[in-house]
């Protein structure tokens, strides 16, 4: 280890001087040998994105010389079907040319991609990158107004749509035609005015190769797809997804020892950053995925040892409900040596690893628009990483004060950002440079530049802002607190509370609406909560509001519960009081204000009583 990395990083350090320290903290802990080969792995991994950008060198490229060394093998598992490489390869030519001749889709063109996981996903993602164009992802949960923002955000003009959501993108036509926007169905045939089908344009394409110039317009710099984020407040966001930072999305499974022998298991979305970086790692591993249209809690082990699974991706929420699933003789009856995810709780984790045998669980931290990706590698449960000086010297970051009340960073007397001690939380933020980009968010240059902290340390200097507090513990053992700002997390999906408000506030009854996240013992996450005040003379519509959000926003978007208050508290500057909410949460033993729980059954928002208060927190009642 030792030669390696004096090799990569010796100019920097006279090798006396290295090899000292290096000899002491070998000594001092036995994560030693960890942390250096991390941040060897870290730094190979960043001269080979590096030598892709010398060669412009896509992720297609891999893929279609994976084509020619091992067609036949399977790249893509999907209920009964198996698809090799030598398919994937047909099924996206036969969707580029497809594309090409519909005239609605030329070289350097973005095309939103709305549809569940299937295969088609990935063939239609594959066949844009072969013509030199880029892909919207679209959250299948959006609808109406969030939908079509999505859509016009990321500068698509054409929409491509599963059969399933074809009542949602009739909702929205009249908008998306009266823009000129071409919308394609994935059938056959299709009767609705202004709307193609998809399906039988693509089986009449020819399956020939396409010609490499098709997509000579592309650099590692160009877009591959646009994921969407919550960012911090507002409506979702675009965020311009590189090739070269998608090689660094699909590389991270390369530094858990992932081979080609793997068989991989997704059924995180692939709308996604992290599904479609199961999808990616596929590709560059040259191994099998297998895709799942949903996560099913009932259905994994079984589909694990259907399909020999090896690797499994996961979100803190889909570890607990494998969890809370009842127990088998066979849980342990399995193939799967690792799971790779985010989001996991120490005590899930325990739970997991002690019912379902010595899985190796590999937490990442990480944002999609973020410009540096943290790896538990030794595998403390609870961590997301480790606080090493080496890797923090490379890939500088810190963390920092955070006013929680006023929702800013603490600065000195010197107006310079203070660092936290060892225990306590701080906001994770990562310094941008010309080797760790911030590229924002696409048509938000406002949105862009709220991220971006300035003179955190230093005049001039300038960081992201994950909106994120971790904490370091005295091991230097890195564990994720909470999120700062106007997002919660709730079912693996980020949550813009502003969005949620301007949805609740159109019910006639609603004069004003305070979202935010609460914590509900047992859970991953926040789950949503509204404080509301109401128009004068109005009493509140319970039936109304349940109806304009099932109507509006996803189900794991929609307040569970609802606080009817006087008056709404606001800080000094006038912003919402959440704080002080938050703390309070929702028991209703305490809380003297109305406070209501939405229930799908009753298809309405009825009254929380400590009774159905008690049911939560005894696992009773399913939220």
């Amino acid at each position: 280890v030792f030669p390696m990395f004096v090799q990569l990083v010796g100019k920097h350090f006279p090798t006396l001087v290295l090899s000292v320290i290096l000899l002491g903290f070998l000594f001092r802990h036995s994560y030693f040998l960890q942390d250096i080969k991390y941040v060897i792995d870290k730094l190979n991994l960043k001269r080979r994105i590096w030598r892709y950008m010398q060669t412009n060198y896509l992720i297609v490229d891999l893929f279609l010389e994976r084509v020619k060394t091992q067609p036949h093998k399977p790249f893509i598992r999907f209920k009964e079907e198996t698809f090799t490489y030598q398919d994937a390869d047909v099924h996206s030519n036969k969707a580029a040319r497809a594309f090409l001749q519909s005239g609605a889709v030329r070289e350097g063109d973005t095309v939103a991609l709305f549809l569940a996981n299937e295969p088609l996903f990935p063939w239609l993602w594959l066949g844009l990158v072969k013509i030199g164009c880029s892909a919207a992802f679209l959250n299948y949960n959006i609808r109406s107004k969030s939908l079509l923002h999505c859509f016009s955000c990321s500068g698509a003009k054409t929409l491509v749509a599963g059969e399933e959501l074809q009542d949602a993108v009739e909702e929205v036509l009249p908008s998306l035609l009266e823009q000129q926007v071409t919308v394609f169905i994935l059938t056959d045939r299709c009767k609705i005015a202004g709307v193609q089908s998809f399906q039988d344009k693509m089986k009449q394409a020819s399956s020939e190769p396409l010609s490499k110039e098709l997509r000579s317009n592309l650099t590692l710099q160009s877009p591959a797809a646009y994921i969407y984020t919550s960012g911090t407040t507002g409506l979702p966001k675009a965020v311009a997804v590189s090739h070269a930072k998608l090689w660094g999305y699909c590389l991270i499974m390369a530094l858990t020892g992932v081979t080609s022998e793997d068989v991989v298991y997704n059924s995180l979305p692939l709308y996604h950053s992290a599904g479609f970086l199961g999808l990616m790692a596929g590709i560059e591993r040259g191994m099998t995925v297998v895709l799942r249209s949903k996560f099913s809690a009932s259905q994994f082990w079984d589909d694990c040892r259907k399909y020999d699974v090896t690797v499994v991706q996961y979100i803190g929420e889909i570890v607990r409900y494998l969890c809370n699933q009842p127990q088998k003789p066979n849980d342990r009856n399995h193939k799967v040596r690792l799971a790779l995810g985010n989001g996991l709780r120490a005590d899930v984790w325990k739970d997991f690893t002690r019912r379902f045998g010595n899985i190796e669980v590999r937490e990442f931290y990480g944002a999609t628009e973020g410009n540096l990706a943290m790896l538990n590698y030794s595998g403390k449960m609870g961590a997301v990483g480790r606080d090493y000086f080496l890797h923090k010297w490379l890939f500088p970051y810190a963390l920092i004060k955070f006013d929680i009340e006023k929702g800013e960073p603490v600065r000195d007397s010197s107006g310079f950002c203070v660092e936290v001690a060892k225990g306590e939380p701080g906001l994770m933020v990562t310094k941008i440079l010309a080797s760790a980009p911030f590229s924002g968010y696409a048509g938000d240059l406002g949105q862009t530049e709220k991220k971006k902290l300035r003179d955190v340390f230093t005049k001039g200097d300038v960081y992201f802002n994950t909106g994120d507090l971790l904490r370091i513990d005295k091991d230097n053992f890195m564990y994720f607190q909470d999120r700062t700002g106007d997002t919660f997390r709730w079912k693996g999906e980020n949550v813009a509370t502003n969005e949620v408000a301007d949805v609740v506030s159109v019910a006639d009854s609603i004069e004003e609406a305070n979202v935010y996240g609460v914590e509900v013992p047992g859970h991953e996450g926040r789950i949503g909560m509204a404080a509301v005040n109401l128009r004068d003379g109005q009493k509140f519509d319970s039936t109304a509001v349940f109806h304009q959000v099932e109507h509006f926003l996803p189900s794991y978007a929609r307040p569970r519960f609802i606080r009817i208050q006087g008056s709404m508290d606001v800080t000094g500057t006038f912003k919402y009081q959440k704080v002080k909410l938050v703390k309070e949460g929702f028991n209703p033993n305490e809380i003297k204000d109305p406070l209501y729980i939405l229930d799908e059954k009753e298809k309405n928002y009825i009254p929380l009583t400590p009774d159905i208060f008690d049911s939560i927190l005894a696992g009773k009642i399913k939220i």
